[in-house]
């Protein structure tokens, strides 16, 4: 049975504070550039986002030659938590989300570990899936000695959900996934050909065409788009450890979260889903009126996963 009311989508279900934040935002900056408008070079230096502040407990550590990895600790940590961070492919860094790093290792009980994965368009499939895999091959072998805890977690956000769930297919495959415990996949997108809620998406932080050019950015190959790296939702979802998808209604990537909870079920996987009435994509990285809400259950949710069941 799905876990939320069938009358969550209407514009009845989004809370009055909510509704006053949309519309302040859409006084404030109404139609937003997107990065397309902006530049990749000028929206990866903070023209297109602000960058946030570094933590002061944070370091980063090399684990191959293009490969390194962030970390913001835990001083008695129950498990190890890899985090994929998101922005399209082409923008972001494992750096750019100290805060909420510090938010779930305080929470979860977790070192945070997050991954600074290649960008596309310099670097397209399977460049970010490739490095995504290897550092979960690394703390699969390390995790313990170099932090302390043996047992995993995975999150991700946006593109890093997607490369989230692949890197646990692959991991899968080869008989590696059991020890991620959980998985924590906030407005991911899991369809590299877009879903309807992408095609149609004319408002809002993301629209479909800016959608289509970050998938010709980082998927360029036409042919490879449905494959299960690049869209899990029509991969083998069997044997995933548990999965909460964090959603909000207004988010272009929407039904990517709805299938994919779905499907993740389907699979045999046990999973929740956390929808957002009036929340838009990113959400838990802003100042909307749900977002204390939703990284509250997300950092309960990664905590249970750790406890013996």
């Amino acid at each position: 049975m799905p876990q939320f009311r069938a009358d969550a989508f209407g514009p009845g279900a989004v809370p009055e504070d909510v509704a006053a934040f949309n519309a302040a935002m859409a006084r404030q900056f109404g139609d937003p550039p997107d990065i397309w408008d902006v530049g990749i070079d000028q929206a990866r230096s903070g023209g297109f986002m602000p960058l946030p502040p570094p933590s002061p407990r944070a370091f980063d550590i090399q684990i191959a030659d293009h490969l390194s990895l962030h970390v913001v600790p835990n001083a008695r940590p129950r498990a190890v938590l890899l985090h994929i961070h998101g922005g399209g492919f082409v923008l972001g860094g494992a750096a750019h989300q100290d805060f909420a790093l510090e938010r779930m290792a305080d929470a979860v009980g977790a070192t945070c570990v997050s991954v600074e994965y290649r960008l596309a368009p310099e670097n397209p499939y399977p460049a970010a899936w490739d490095d995504c895999a290897e550092a979960a091959q690394w703390l699969l072998k390390h995790a313990g000695e170099r932090f302390g805890a043996e047992t995993l977690l995975i999150a991700g956000e946006s593109a890093g959900a997607l490369l989230a769930v692949a890197t646990l297919q692959r991991l899968r495959d080869r008989g590696l996934a059991e020890r991620f415990r959980g998985a924590a996949l906030s407005f991911g997108v899991y369809d590299s050909t877009m879903t309807p809620s992408q095609t149609r998406a004319r408002t809002g932080t993301l629209k479909a065409a800016s959608i289509a050019k970050i998938v010709d950015a980082y998927a360029p190959d036409v042919s490879l788009r449905r494959d299960a790296d690049l869209s899990p939702l029509y991969g083998d979802l069997s044997e995933m450890p548990p999965a909460l998808f964090t959603v909000g209604t207004l988010d272009a990537m929407l039904d990517d979260s709805l299938f994919m909870y779905c499907r993740w079920l389907a699979a045999g996987g046990r999973a929740e889903i956390a929808l957002y009435p009036g929340a838009d994509h990113a959400f838990t990285e802003t100042a909307h009126p749900s977002a204390r809400e939703a990284n509250a259950r997300i950092d309960r949710f990664l905590a249970s996963c750790i406890e013996p069941h």
